[in-house]
């Protein structure tokens, strides 16, 4: 997986724009003026995603690839390493999908 892919699954969500309101090296997407997920573009790929709580937890527990979200709310954020050999795509693609149904 790579920016390309993230960003192009993102914004063919409905209500979903796209922005880098932190600079160049950040693209960050939002629903309804809230973000939901922040793209590095500079050195190794990860992604930061909005969660809830229950969620932040599991996934830390179920994939090595997932942490506690950096520079954000640990409670709410997790953020994701994505490597060559990220093979969850599925686990994202479903991510992304009730982060967004939370908010309408």
């Amino acid at each position: 997986m790579n920016i390309e892919e993230i960003r192009s699954y993102c914004i063919q969500k409905v209500y979903v724009t796209e922005g880098m309101p932190f600079g160049d090296d950040t693209l960050v997407f939002k629903v309804a003026d809230k973000m939901f997920l922040l793209a590095n573009l500079e050195g190794p790929l990860s992604i930061n995603l909005k969660a809830s709580p229950e969620d932040v937890i599991d996934r830390i527990e179920r994939f090595p690839e997932v942490h506690p979200g950096y520079h954000m709310n640990k409670k709410h954020w997790i953020t994701v390493k994505v490597t060559d050999c990220f093979h969850t795509f599925n686990f994202w693609q479903c991510f992304t999908n009730r982060v967004l149904n939370t908010v309408f």
